[in-house]
């Protein structure tokens, strides 16, 4: 039980971050002109990474909170699903935010650092 509860956390885990990777390059395409622009004007490759990365931020921080309450709402059905565990253990909780806080910055890293490389002439053109 344990085995196919740990496989489908991590089933889970996956498709957040293909969906969140999926939403952040979304957002850097539709961009694309902006951080031209940015860039245009002297924008260093850090500031926009951390302007993508404080957005995907933005978009874990409103998901954990949401996911959260949702988890401890529904904690009195868990808690008869569950032999054993306690849905409201604290440990459980932080390491969920936690896991999940990490599969968000990788998934969000590579479209951020892919904008950080785009060429500002390019970007300007981009239709």
């Amino acid at each position: 039980m344990a085995t196919l509860s740990g496989f489908f956390g991590f089933l889970a885990a996956l498709l957040a971050a293909i969906g969140l990777y999926g939403v952040i390059s979304y957002m850097v395409v539709q961009r694309t002109k902006e951080i031209g622009i940015r860039m245009a004007i002297g924008a260093k490759r850090v500031d926009v990474v951390g302007m993508i990365l404080r957005q995907a931020g933005i978009l874990t921080v409103a998901g954990l909170v949401i996911g959260t309450g949702l988890a401890l709402a529904s904690a009195k059905v868990a808690k008869s699903l569950l032999y054993g565990l306690q849905p409201r253990d604290p440990f459980t909780l932080v390491l969920a935010v936690v896991t999940l806080t990490a599969v968000a910055a990788l998934a969000s890293f590579l479209p951020a650092y892919r904008a950080s490389r785009l060429d500002p002439l390019k970007a300007l053109r981009y239709e």
